[in-house]
């Protein structure tokens, strides 16, 4: 009656015997990171560390400075930030002679962020919105000798219409250039974690249309593929608003956009600052300090982390 229970027994000795004497199995190999989403998505999860930082305009030393500033880079311009978020709140170009440095470098930094589980995301102001508008009156000679070498058709008649040493600059920036391509992988506005971010500002009607479909429309018409929308021709439009950064904000504007958002605070640029400064009981975070050659400001950001803002300096 046991000779059935001992030979189960001696089959299971055997079975954890033989077990013991093979190798351990392979860890499994980590999945690959997923491709990094281009244009971003338009709200983010927070991360545990966000930067801010405003108005660059064609300087790369003023851009370097700040994000080293942040510990997002080190001497060679690489991404040492790990899982830090970055967001650079428009304005990368015109009034200086460096930008497309800035623009390959922030090109650059973008996939180097993800690749370490972090993030750097450069949103449009409005002279990136300009430059696709083939608004020229802020560019520097720099700004047209660097995009000189943009191919194109020497016949095509609208860049006919421009004296010869802007062509290039023309067929780069114009809706369907390669630089305005590359700009339309950029939002116009973005919220991280909660935290919102925008050049000019976001008011409530413009939550109410849709963050994500404004962001749609205005890479739409960069690409080439769309008419020009209002988010960029009309005054109160997100790249051009400055309620919350030219003297006292709006605070009851900005608090009835920020709750209709779920955010705490909104991250604005646009307007140039003596220093980085807050209003309406830090609900709104002015970080344009002029930081450029233009206007030689002070190289600051600011650092969110734990719902505390800090001033870097």
């Amino acid at each position: 009656m046991y000779t059935g229970r001992v030979t189960r027994l001696l089959l299971v000795l055997c079975t954890a015997a033989l077990l013991s004497a093979c190798p351990p199995a392979p860890e499994p190999e980590p999945e690959p990171p997923a491709e990094r989403q281009v244009p971003p998505p338009t709200f983010l999860d927070g991360g545990d560390r966000v930067v801010s930082m405003g108005d660059v305009h064609g300087d790369l030393a003023a851009a370097q400075g700040a994000l080293r500033l942040a510990g997002a880079i080190d001497e060679d311009d690489d991404w040492i930030g790990g899982e830090l978020v970055v967001v650079q709140v428009g304005d990368q170009l015109d009034r200086g002679e460096d930008e497309e440095a800035i623009l390959e470098l922030f090109e650059r930094l973008g996939q180097e962020a993800f690749d370490a589980g972090g993030g750097f995301y450069s949103l449009l102001g409005n002279h990136e919105i300009m430059n696709v508008e083939l608004d020229l009156r802020y560019v520097w000679p720099e700004g047209f000798t660097d995009f000189a070498d943009t191919e194109y058709d020497p016949e095509d008649p609208e860049l006919l219409t421009y004296p010869e040493e802007e062509r290039g600059r023309v067929a780069a920036f114009r809706p369907g250039g390669e630089w305005a391509v590359q700009l339309a992988g950029h939002n116009v506005m973005m919220v991280v974690g909660d935290t919102a971010f925008v050049h000019g500002g976001i008011l409530p009607e413009h939550v109410e249309y849709g963050l994500e479909r404004a962001n749609a429309e205005v890479q739409e018409w960069m690409e080439g593929t769309a008419d020009e929308p209002w988010e960029v021709t009309d005054g109160d439009g997100p790249v051009w608003v400055r309620d919350y950064s030219d003297g006292p904000a709006d605070c009851a504007t900005l608090e009835e956009a920020l709750d209709a958002l779920g955010a705490t605070r909104m991250v604005v640029a646009h307007t140039v600052q003596s220093q980085v400064n807050d209003d309406c009981d830090e609900q709104v975070w002015r970080v344009d300090v002029g930081m450029s050659e233009h206007y030689g400001g002070p190289i600051q950001a600011i650092l969110i982390e734990d719902d505390e803002v800090t001033i870097l300096d």
